[in-house]
């Protein structure tokens, strides 16, 4: 199973991450009240540059927390791409665009269905699932925004994926 599937992960799917080429956007040591703004801008910056050609997107819009997600953390927003920057790329909004990876290893992964707001009893139950079965959280937090943010609230998917120990 891969980190970018077609049809929704169950409640508590088993996978090993490959090291998907990724473009991002790293913010350092922010916190949930940072969010928004790190989301719109960033996001906004990359997809510029897949207008102009410079980047290749292969998935969807995927956010990776470092970290505790609930206090301080270091964030990385971006795309999986063909062929990440060889450098960084300087954007209008003060940010770089820069290579990067998805963490590598066994993971375990669910789908939440609904909007934005449900993401974090959808992160509970995939940590309480994957405990259930001797797994802990790695320190690393992936959302894949599977569904445009333009989709009604109700249909939208994210696919969460949990580097376990």
């Amino acid at each position: 199973m891969n980190a970018f599937p077609d049809a929704p992960f169950g409640p508590v799917d088993r996978l090993d991450l490959e090291a998907v080429p990724l473009a991002v956007i790293r913010h350092e040591g922010i916190g949930l009240s940072d969010i928004q703004e790190a989301f719109d801008a960033g996001y906004a910056a990359i997809a510029l540059h897949f207008a102009g050609g410079a980047l290749v997107p292969t998935g969807p819009a995927l956010a990776i927390y470092h970290g505790d997600p609930m206090g301080v953390f270091d964030l990385e927003l971006g795309f999986p791409v063909e062929s990440p920057p060889e450098n960084p790329i300087p954007t209008a909004t003060g940010g770089v665009i820069v290579a990067s990876t998805l963490p590598t290893g066994p993971a375990v992964a669910t789908s939440v269905f609904g909007s934005y707001g449900e993401l974090g009893s959808g992160w509970g139950g995939l940590v309480e699932r994957a405990g259930a079965e001797g797994l802990r959280p790695g320190g690393v937090w992936i959302e894949v925004y599977v569904s445009d943010p333009s989709t009604a609230p109700a249909e939208l998917r994210t696919d969460l994926l949990m580097p376990v120990a």
